[in-house]
């Protein structure tokens, strides 16, 4: 069976100074810390390049950050930045909005509050899996036939740069595991990368990394962001 694997990269930190929950707002950009996490996972990915990974295909949210963190990527390893709607940030209904847990205290909001397990204040986690899912079995099948066009022996990879909610339902999914959890317990840092292994259609084994562990001390993360 061909192998292979899709790593699922989180984007870099980003400049929001009023801690807003940007969702899937425009124009929220890579910080200065950002733009250094997404050089830093390029090299990442260009020295696994240099020891004989072969990434073959690169895809990134929509969002300007997911871009953002792409870029360095891209020309690190000389690929095109493919865009995947699928592969965007949750909806929220708490979207552009600021200290978000003084809101929770407000009685207008708990209505939104009544099912965690859903949740009811956002897209359904269920879905969110399912759609990131989706484009990470179509990127694991675009990167075989890439790598298998070229006269490639190992295993073709693929990278897709997203968002922390969707990545980590996505693999609690995979991991069988339930999809309801506490945002604070989240393993998917900052530009972390979560890997995916096929064997064929099957998922064999799911890895994660952290390539900016030393960047991560002092960094900003807006939870459910």
């Amino acid at each position: 069976m061909q192998r292979s694997t899709v790593h699922l990269v989180r984007h870099g930190e980003v400049h929001n100074p009023e801690g807003v929950l940007y969702g899937r707002l425009p124009e929220f950009h890579l910080s200065d810390l950002g733009r250094r996490m997404a050089a830093q996972v390029a090299d990442h990915f260009g020295r696994q390049r240099d020891e004989g990974a072969r990434i073959v295909h690169l895809v990134a949210s929509p969002l300007t950050r997911a871009q953002e963190t792409a870029q360095p990527v891209a020309e690190a390893l000389g690929l095109t930045i493919h865009t995947d709607e699928r592969i965007i940030e949750a909806e929220n209904r708490f979207e552009g909005m600021s200290r978000i847990k003084s809101r929770l205290r407000q009685p207008r909001y708990w209505p939104l509050l009544v099912n965690p397990f859903r949740p009811s204040w956002g897209e359904p986690y269920e879905e969110q899996a399912k759609r990131v899912m989706s484009a990470v079995h179509d990127a694991r099948r675009r990167a075989v036939e890439l790598a298998g066009a070229e006269g490639a022996d190992a295993a073709p990879e693929a990278i897709l740069v997203s968002h922390q909610l969707p990545i980590w339902v996505t693999r609690l999914s995979a991991e069988h595991r339930r999809l309801w959890h506490d945002p604070r317990q989240r393993e998917c840092t900052l530009t972390s990368v979560t890997s995916l292994d096929f064997s064929g259609d099957t998922l064999q084994r799911v890895r994660y990394a952290e390539p900016c562990a030393d960047l991560l001390p002092g960094a900003a993360n807006v939870p459910g962001a």
